[in-house]
């Protein structure tokens, strides 16, 4: 498994999401029987509750795949406790191609994280940008692929623990 592949996750979101996957494991048999009782309402083609109940059934099978793929990729630690530094679940300060007054904000860290971050944008350790600052110092620039394919370098400022 490569660095790329991992997602890195508090132990408390690991928790978390462990809880989610759980539950929806054991509500399986609820979401079947659930079918199965629409089923036996007659057509099909015309019983809006069958079809809904296996859209919700579908939508679950997604979420825990999409469970299970993220915890047994995830490295489990804590928050980074060193400053200075660029690393998952730090809180980064950056300027792009030289204009020190136009800075930005944001963690590096998953959205799974399940971080309240309504004013705080989250790059991905796996995103151009973040993968870019990962182990970066402080003043340290970095250059990182846009989609268009233009080459960006960004400067570090800043780089502090996330506390919630």
């Amino acid at each position: 498994m490569t660095d790329t592949q991992v997602t890195w996750l508090t132990q408390e979101s690991y928790d978390r999401l462990k809880t989610e996957l759980d539950q929806l494991i054991a509500n399986r048999p609820v979401i079947a029987a659930e079918i199965n009782d629409r089923r036996e309402e007659g057509d099909l083609r015309e019983n809006g509750g069958y079809h809904a109940a296996r859209e919700e059934q579908g939508q679950q099978e997604a979420r825990i795949r999409q469970l299970q793929e993220l915890l047994n990729t995830a490295k489990v630690g804590e928050a980074p406790k060193q400053s200075g530094v660029a690393l998952p679940g730090s809180v980064v300060k950056v300027y792009y191609d030289g204009d020190e007054s136009d800075t930005e904000t944001f963690l590096i860290a998953t959205r799974q994280e399940g971080i309240d971050h309504d004013k705080l944008e989250v790059y991905s350790p796996n995103s151009p940008l973040g993968g870019a600052l990962l182990n970066a110092k402080v003043g340290d620039t970095r250059e990182y692929a846009v989609p268009s394919g233009k080459t960006v370098k960004v400067t570090l400022i800043s780089a502090e623990p996330y506390h919630s």
